[in-house]
């Protein structure tokens, strides 16, 4: 009974262009990386998918700092973080993190959790509580929501990027404690929420703000330092996740809190207290990565970002006008992630299928991930890029286009 219920929910599924399926990458995360796809093929694509920002996945120093943690550290790490599994390397990513962000928020310390899911879910299962109302916003990542089911406090949702609707939420509430949780960049449309305004508010009704960083770490600001340094913001308000699996190219992630805040997480937050740390030895490679974002190399990468991200915007800008009959619109975007909005399932699937056959991979994204109609190409731009490689994805875009209105016509 269940194998057929479970076909039955497959083919609605398939029948709605949905289904997703599992590549395998044979070479390490790059610009340019061979890949096994559906069709037990493997080759060569130039990848526009990856969250690896600033290319340091693969960066040789990154590379090497993993290999001598884990000569030094071992493979795992053997039990939770209160058991036995925090190490001086855990200890040590911790303490830079919280003397990155102490500019900005006050008594900061720093807490470490294996993924950017597990930190979201346990500080919002954590903190809200029968006291609390979290206030969250519409496009929130999975993680989050999935975060405000499980706690038990009361959720009320607020618009996109909507101040005004989220004044009025907050002027009614008669919570305790308020949480207003959002993401910094959000991950499918690429834009930045309004940091300024939504701290502002926290300060004019007496709440804390949460703010996934997951897409802005080590891309925002000067120092790489983020959402937080991009608007120069600092409050013992501010609850700040990152993810270190992205721009830092390796894994982990981490809430940099008041204190208190952070103690009261590492008592309380389930995700924390009851799963294996992260290897030790990824943790001693973080400390490399780190001083990368931090240094020069880091500058010079997210200077090399923000030129590629308006070579492919000016370039998509005039492949529309070329083409008006096309419903195809670029989402506007101050970050790597540039979505291509084309419309339809099928549509999409269809275009990134065809971009994967001249060996570009673009991938599709489709609802329940973006709203009905809202299917699109999420092009993702990292600091190992080359203009040529932008140059190649918007010929192979026009060509697309081109062959679209003669089919069209």
């Amino acid at each position: 009974m269940l194998l057929e219920h479970l076909n039955s929910k497959l083919r609605a599924i398939a029948a709605q262009d949905l289904t997703r399926f599992l590549r395998e990458a044979e070479t390490p995360t790059a610009p340019h990386q061979r890949v096994r796809g559906a069709d037990g093929v493997a080759r060569e694509l130039l990848m526009f998918c990856s969250n690896d920002y600033l290319g340091l996945a693969a960066h040789p120093r990154v590379a090497e700092a993993l290999a001598e943690g884990a000569r030094l550290y071992g493979g795992g790490s053997g039990a939770s973080p209160l058991v036995s599994g925090h190490s001086v390397a855990h200890a040590r990513v911790s303490q830079t993190l919280a003397d990155w962000f102490a500019p900005h928020i006050p008594r900061a310390r720093s807490l470490g959790f294996c993924t950017g899911y597990m930190a979201n879910l346990g500080v919002i299962t954590a903190l809200g509580d029968a006291d609390t109302e979290i206030f969250s916003e519409a496009l929130n990542h999975a993680s989050l929501i999935d975060g405000t089911r499980l706690a038990r406090a009361q959720v009320t949702r607020y618009g996109h990027g909507d101040v005004e609707q989220l004044r009025a939420l907050l002027a009614q509430s008669r919570a305790k404690v308020k949480l207003i949780v959002t993401d910094a960049v959000f991950s499918m449309d690429g834009d930045i929420a309004p940091l300024p305004q939504l701290l502002a508010l926290a300060d004019e009704f007496d709440a804390w703000l949460v703010v996934d960083d997951a897409h802005g770490f080590g891309v925002l600001g000067e120092q790489g330092r983020g959402s937080l340094e991009h608007f120069g913001l600092r409050s013992e308000r501010l609850i700040l996740i990152g993810t270190l699996g992205k721009a830092a190219g390796l894994a982990g992630a981490f809430v940099v809190a008041h204190e208190t805040i952070t103690e009261y997480l590492l008592q309380a937050a389930r995700n924390f207290i009851f799963s294996t740390a992260s290897p030790a030895a990824v943790e001693h490679a973080l400390l490399t990565s780190l001083e990368l974002i931090a240094s020069e190399t880091g500058r010079a990468r997210r200077r090399h970002l923000v030129a590629l991200q308006a070579r492919l915007e000016a370039g998509i800008g005039a492949l529309l006008a070329r083409h008006p009959a096309l419903p195809w619109r670029l989402a506007p975007s101050q970050t790597p992630v540039r979505p291509l909005i084309i419309g339809g399932n099928a549509e999409v699937m269809e275009l990134a299928a065809r971009l994967e056959r001249e060996g570009l991979r673009v991938p599709g994204i489709r609802p329940p991930t973006v709203a009905k109609g809202e299917a699109r190409l999420r092009i993702t731009l990292c600091a190992t890029h080359t203009e040529a490689d932008v140059e190649r994805l918007l010929a192979a875009l026009d060509a697309a286009a081109t062959d679209m209105e003669r089919a069209a016509a």
